[in-house]
């Protein structure tokens, strides 16, 4: 049965015609066939305004492997989850906190306050305690140097730091060194991570 609308006129249903398939149509070259990797990129670059000479494929090349080197050079270290929930090796304080007490007396023995100085000074015996620290080898841990300098001026101080802790691994070392001028203090916080 035909439906018919309203006009009265019935709907055409000719397909509009379609254009015959070739049989000899060629594939799109794959990006990972040596000889279109130079082709494929002249043509995504045919809009721009950069010609494409000669571009050497990657795949046996010794420059390659090189970036690769670079890369993972720079590359973060990552740990695989090994499921522990503890150090192989725990922090040990009173190690630390000697060596982090002869850095501070051998690099503050002759020194006198000064403000512009000491800016500059504790980055770099922070970053002399962290190297220090690191030496130790103790795996999964993250360390935080705080290196304060304060001047004697017949003041008080409290200094005070909030951490989210794992009372059972996580722990911090502090060591002092004083003149008749200031106060040196550095502070190591060590925090273990899974």
């Amino acid at each position: 049965m035909e439906k018919r609308g309203r006009g009265g006129k019935q709907p055409s249903t000719a397909a509009p015609p379609q254009q015959p398939m070739t049989p000899g149509k060629e594939r799109r070259p794959s990006m990972f066939e040596k000889e279109a990797y130079a082709q494929i990129l002249r043509e995504r670059l045919r809009e721009s305004i950069h010609d494409v000479q000669y571009v050497e494929p990657p795949f046996d090349d010794p420059v390659a492997d090189t970036g690769k080197e670079w890369k993972s050079a720079l590359a973060k270290l990552k740990f695989a989850n090994s499921y522990r929930v503890e150090p192989l090796k725990k922090f040990q304080a009173h190690s630390v906190e000697t060596k982090v007490q002869q850095i501070l007396k051998e690099n503050l023995k002759d020194v006198k306050y000064d403000d512009k100085v000491f800016s500059h000074l504790s980055l770099e015996l922070a970053d002399r305690i962290l190297l220090a620290v690191k030496e130790f080898g103790f795996h999964r841990y993250k360390f935080i140097i705080k290196v304060l300098f304060i001047q004697k001026t017949g003041q008080a101080v409290n200094i005070a730091s909030r951490w989210i802790w794992d009372v059972a691994w996580d722990t911090w070392v502090a060591a002092k060194h004083e003149t008749e001028t200031y106060v040196a203090l550095a502070l190591v916080f060590a925090l273990y991570c899974e």
